[in-house]
């Protein structure tokens, strides 16, 4: 049996190790998001998540953002708009094929209030859920009339019309820039792009951001690219490192301070119908995912 004397130098020998360090700091940083306090936007913020790339944490970055702000006391829509209904099963929304989805009210016009539904993932939370009918969308949008306009008028009729408004709508797009993107881009005044920490990062990116203009200049004037979200950082590799510094030299305005590490629980999370947050809200991911939904509103009531 060892010393106390002996045991006290274990302890010590642990609580200065990269381990105990990286504890204490998450600690930390858990105790100060929990104290943190986020205003209410003057106006509804319409928020549109894109990335042509598949893989990058669009759909992780939509449900957990969305959690991390209604845990504020906000109220948030989640729209998911692609057919993969992902964002729907993270946050635990029925999506079924016999359920009215966003595919009803883009094609048939049905109001957003006879669709969307609680999320049981937290109070202040909803949904209007995607289901297997949005894949064929793209197509029967073509022969609609103002089919560019079609969400936009949806959101705009919802947010006039519902007795308690969202502060955030999030709109979850698929891995396209087809007529389902154009759509959220269109109804849309801000755009977040989430950008993995690896090689190819910023290929297809200029694409993207010339599509934003496009639609800028032809269908929304007031839509703006107004952040940039680091994820799957990995800090024990240095192209991690170079990829988010190239990065926040293109777009020094836009790139949020904090970086999204890559993590187990963030990838685990939604095969439980949760979010990051609920699963495990001690994790490094939902620390991260915290404080950025806290520096994304924070950044909002600055420009408000």
């Amino acid at each position: 049996m060892k010393h106390p004397d002996d045991l006290a130098g274990d302890l010590a020998d642990f609580t200065d190790t990269p381990l105990a360090r990286e504890l204490v700091e998450n600690s930390r940083r858990l105790v100060n998001v929990g104290a943190q306090t986020v205003a209410k936007p003057s106006v509804t913020r319409i928020i549109t998540i894109s990335n042509q790339k598949g893989g990058v944490g669009k759909t992780t970055t939509t449900v957990n953002l969305a959690s991390a702000l209604a845990a504020k006391g906000l109220q948030v829509l989640v729209i998911d708009l692609d057919p993969q209904g992902n964002a729907s099963t993270a946050l635990g929304i029925d999506h079924h094929a016999d359920i009215k989805s966003i595919y009803e009210v883009l094609i048939d016009d049905v109001p957003i209030e006879k669709v969307v539904q609680v999320s049981p993932e937290r109070p202040g939370l909803t949904c209007v859920p995607a289901t297997i009918h949005l894949a064929g969308a793209e197509i029967e949008l073509v022969s609609l009339v103002a089919r560019e306009q079609r969400l936009r008028t949806a959101i705009e009729t919802y947010l006039n019309t519902t007795m308690t408004p969202p502060d955030y709508v999030l709109i979850d797009c698929p891995p396209s820039l087809g007529l389902l993107t154009v759509n959220a881009f269109v109804a849309a005044k801000e755009v977040l792009i989430p950008i993995q920490c690896e090689y190819y990062a910023l290929e297809g990116l200029s694409q993207l951001t010339r599509s934003i203009e496009m639609i800028r200049k032809h269908l929304n004037p007031e839509l703006e690219l107004s952040t940039i979200l680091l994820t799957m950082y990995d800090s024990r590799t240095k192209l991690a490192s170079q990829v988010a510094e190239e990065v926040k030299t293109h777009f020094p305005t836009q790139v949020l301070s904090t970086i999204i590490p890559r993590s187990v629980r963030v990838s685990e999370a939604p095969s439980y119908g949760k979010t990051v947050i609920s699963y495990d809200h001690s994790s490094p991911g939902a620390i991260a995912y915290m404080e950025a939904a806290i520096e994304l509103a924070s950044r909002g009531a600055k420009r408000g």
